[in-house]
């Protein structure tokens, strides 16, 4: 069996980014094994890069590109080198509208990186690298956008359907689909984007801030674990007010999610508003659990809700 190889990223040879993003609308149409991304960004250069590179790089691997456009005008292959791992589009204006079009296969990405298969529930995973196995962009910690994501999937298979931020608009479909719309008005890195859909249950709360708003909180599990998260909801709820109390940090949306999942490549990830954990940080009865356990949960919950003001802007 051959090993992956990976070349060494130096702090030294760190360069600005020529271009970055504003803002981006995602909309996924989900499929198990083929996923449609629609990916529309609004990018301008970067005035503190004082080179003159008129080509904009964007990273990508494991998809398949149908179609790329700059201010609706479509992007042929004289105008673009695609490698394994890169899309280069040669000479883009100052400012201008990305379209970008692929295809992906959930199912068939075993990587836990990008988006995939938990079971039978959708979920992402774009620590570090992860958002270039979902489109072609400047996946690198030093851009931040806007993200507003669009999910389409069957209401039946799919009934719950999340990203960060706030939810805008939700409805049904004339096909046997059903749409949720999110919106984060905060920007991030593409490592912070987070995606669910799956047949999901929720055990919820309120918590109101020091300021007096009510943020709703949602604990979502699949339904043979319904009731095990009555812990996990608690650590949620002390972590917010001792965050307020010690660093006079308030919540800054409508909403905090946590997800758990069985398939997942780390302890928790602290995407914005919508955390993904292992079930094993977020689950437990009474019956079953461990006074260690208990620990690990609020410790783990607490860990991640922190990263929302400290160690993400």
């Amino acid at each position: 069996m051959n090993k992956p190889t990976f070349e060494a990223i130096h702090r030294s040879d760190y360069q600005l980014p020529d271009y970055l993003v504003e803002s981006i609308d995602l909309l996924f149409r989900l499929g198990e094994q083929h996923t449609r991304v629609i990916a529309r960004s609004r990018m301008h250069r970067n005035t503190d890069v004082t080179n003159n590179k008129k080509d904009l790089v964007l990273y990508g691997e494991k998809l398949e590109l149908v179609r790329v456009s700059v201010d609706g005008e479509e992007i042929d292959s004289g105008r673009m080198v695609l490698t394994d791992t890169q899309l280069q589009i040669i000479d883009v204006p100052d400012t201008f509208e990305l379209e970008v079009i692929t295809d992906i296969n959930p199912e068939a990405n075993t990587s836990l990186s990008g988006l995939y298969l938990s079971s039978s529930i959708f979920c992402t995973q774009c620590e570090a690298e992860g958002f270039r196995r979902i489109t072609y962009y400047p996946d690198r910690p030093d851009v931040l956008a806007r993200f507003t994501t669009r999910i389409e999937a069957d209401r039946k298979k799919y009934p719950v359907l999340l990203s960060n931020g706030n939810l805008e608009e939700e409805g049904q479909l004339d096909d046997g689909f059903h749409f949720a719309q999110w919106r984060d008005p905060f920007p991030k890195p593409s490592y912070l984007f987070a995606l669910v859909g799956g047949d999901l249950v929720a055990e919820q709360d309120v918590f109101t801030t020091r300021s007096g708003r009510q943020v709703d909180l949602f604990i979502y599990t699949e339904p043979r674990n319904r009731g095990t998260c009555g812990h996990a909801m608690k650590s949620l709820k002390k972590s917010m007010k001792w965050d307020e109390e010690v660093f006079g940090l308030e919540y800054d949306l409508d909403r905090s999610m946590i997800v758990a999942v069985d398939d997942f490549n780390m302890g928790a990830m602290e995407n914005k508003g919508l955390n993904i954990f292992n079930s094993k940080y977020v689950l437990a009865s009474p019956e079953t659990a461990t006074d260690q356990d208990y620990l690990n949960i609020e410790g783990v919950i607490a860990h991640e809700y922190f990263h929302n003001w400290t160690g993400n802007r």
